[in-house]
């Protein structure tokens, strides 16, 4: 009976690992981002043309929000809902991209316009990669 509960826990765990990576990848984007606009808000702001009083807590979120994959990420077994969650807080990162660009929220450099699209797309792609991930998981 043990043997038969191994091997049904392993293809379990086997089929999370896009999940995991997913969500890994997420933590060091997120995590590396959080790190640079702390250290270098004003730097960053007048780069992209954000202000640094903007860049400090949305980095503090970042890091928080990366540590929180990562825990999300190392567990025995995944949390459904905490993944539905991040997807529903990746989205919402994507659309307020997308909201800062059309209404003007900031007047961006043409750098800040390129960073807030690559953000939003690669945000997306970690969205589908969990997306992926739960379904398989």
């Amino acid at each position: 009976m043990a043997a038969v509960t191994a091997t049904t826990a392993a293809p379990a765990k086997a089929e999370a690992k896009l999940l995991r990576f997913a969500l890994k990848q997420d933590a060091i984007g997120s995590g590396a981002n959080g790190l640079v606009y702390l250290a270098a808000a004003a730097v960053f702001g007048s780069m992209f043309g954000l202000p640094a009083a903007f860049l400090v807590p949305v980095g503090a979120f970042l890091v928080a929000f990366a540590g929180f994959l990562l825990y999300l990420a190392s567990r025995p077994v995944v949390n459904r809902a905490a993944v539905i969650t991040v997807m529903v807080v990746n989205v919402a990162w994507v659309i307020a991209s997308a909201e800062v660009l059309i209404a003007g929220w900031f007047q961006l450099t043409g750098l800040g316009t390129a960073l807030a699209i690559a953000q939003a797309v690669v945000v997306a792609g970690f969205t589908g990669l969990q997306f992926m991930g739960l379904r398989k998981a």
